[in-house]
This record gives structure tokens, sequence and C-alpha cells, in this order.
């Protein structure tokens, strides 16, 4: 089983991504773990190493995929 983590700012935006992966993922192929970046903050550099650029982002076997935009990740920082 591979891991996927499932970056994210809590707004309304990165919620519905959540659930939509959520609903679409295999279990049996990927385990998700979240990362709720705006109540997690010493985990944006991880989310920054990985390649995330904007949230809500997935990353799959080192690969990140941006969802849609809810805010970039510098914005995050201050």
């Amino acid at each position: 089983m591979s891991n996927a983590i499932f970056y994210h700012a809590g707004c309304p935006v990165c919620l519905g991504a959540e659930q939509m992966l959520a609903d679409a993922i295999n279990p049996a192929k990927y385990q998700v773990k979240t990362v709720h970046l705006g109540e997690q903050r010493a985990r944006i550099s991880e989310a920054e190493a990985a390649g995330v650029k904007s949230v809500p982002a997935l990353v799959l076997d080192g690969q990140v995929f941006h969802i849609n935009f809810g805010a970039a990740l510098a914005d995050l920082k201050s």
C-alpha cells in the first residue's frame, strides 16, 4: 500500500476537495493522510519540500497534484 498526503488550509475549497478525494481514492491502494496546514504550521516546510505550491494539494508517490486553488503556501506562512 502506498501513502498519499492531502495538504489543505481548512478553507471551503480545501474541504470540498478533501471529501471528493476521500470518496475517489482506492483505499486498498492508498492510505490517505490529511494535513491541515492552518493547524499544523510546522509541516509547511514538509509540504514545500514535497513540491506543494498551493493548497489543496495531493502528493501521490512523490508527485504533487494541485487541486483547484484555495491558498498559496506562501500565504500560510504569515
